[in-house]
């Protein structure tokens, strides 16, 4: 486990790189931070100056190394738009997108679960057929018009839920937080359900597969044989054993959500990262971009990492070493 947790950190500081490197290779397309910094009223040497202060008159490899050293101290750059630095625009931002990324899965876990046990035991059955031929359109829809969608039918016809914000929340050492407001739980609902749609019905799907796949192995004709009562050969022996290809999914589905919030959270109005994401890109803050792609880098290792540790507890068989 040692060696395979050094193989991982030395990945990750790999990727953090190339990851850091693709966003100063794209951050002099993007605009000219002084343009969108001091306006159209400041003289061409004022201009000048502040580039010069700013170094962006540096070459690209030098501004890059000077990025990599300041990151490795824990500082990923001043946003030229906030005023103050880039990771604490994201800290700040941060909490309204792992709380709405945390409610989805919630109701991914909820939902798939049963769902797919059910469609797996029940193959045939008519909720299981409509089960899946939704989850072949779930997949189709885009998540942007889930989104609409919901705020169309709950919001503007029925008027039973909020469209946009993310209601009252609460300060708790720095962290806003709406799960401990009413007004919050409810302002959660409606973005939640729009984000895990796009992952529902994929985590339905594979776990039916899965444990389809299983339900015909020996073991579980050996237990069928021995008698064993149908819901812990169903639960116990089947599902538990259908939990690592989901776990793997899951791990990888679970970063990429972060990166479906930037259009959910446009929709609802959601003050998130991806919010703060799309409004750098219209600002022209290079630096807080390249921080954000830095700092959702940093949560795709570790979510992958835990993963990995995930798979040892699951399944103790599994032989996690630095050559596997």
């Amino acid at each position: 486990m040692f060696a395979f947790i050094v193989k991982r950190v030395v990945q990750s500081i790999f990727v953090m790189i190339v990851i850091a490197f693709i966003g100063f290779c794209i951050k002099h397309q993007i605009g000219d931070p002084v343009r969108d910094i001091v306006g159209i009223s400041v003289s061409a040497e004022e201009r000048e100056a502040l580039r010069e202060e700013l170094g962006l008159n540096d070459p690209f490899m030098i501004q890059f190394g000077r990025f990599l050293k300041n990151a490795a101290q824990g500082d990923l750059g001043l946003s030229y738009f906030f005023k103050k630095p880039a990771l604490e625009v994201i800290l700040a931002k941060a909490p309204a997108t792992i709380e709405l990324v945390l409610v989805s899965s919630l109701f991914i876990i909820i939902f798939s679960i049963p769902a797919g046990i059910f469609a797996a035991i029940r193959p045939r059955h008519w909720f299981s057929r409509f089960m899946m031929g939704t989850s072949i359109v779930g997949v189709s829809i885009p998540v942007f018009l889930t989104a609409i969608l919901l705020i169309f039918v709950f919001s503007v016809e029925l008027n039973w839920l909020p469209s946009y914000g993310r209601g009252e929340t609460v300060n708790i050492g720095g962290w806003q937080t709406g799960f401990l407001t009413i007004d919050g739980l409810i302002h959660l609902i409606l973005p939640g359900i729009a984000l895990s749609s796009i992952m529902l019905p994929l985590f339905i799907r594979l776990i039916r597969s899965e444990m389809m796949e299983v339900l015909e192995t020996d073991y579980i004709k050996y237990a069928w044989a021995k008698g064993l009562k149908p819901g812990r050969i169903w639960l116990l022996h089947a599902f538990k054993n259908t939990l690592l290809p989901v776990i793997t999914v899951g791990g990888v589905q679970l970063g990429i959500m972060i990166a479906y919030t930037i259009l959910t959270e446009t929709v609802f109005q959601w003050q998130g990262m991806g919010f703060m994401f799309l409004e750098a890109v219209e600002r022209s803050d290079t630096s807080l971009l390249v921080a954000y792609m830095v700092f959702v880098g940093v949560l795709f290792v570790v979510v992958n990492t835990v993963v990995d540790i995930i798979y040892g507890l699951v399944n103790p068989m599994v032989r996690i070493t630095g050559r596997k």
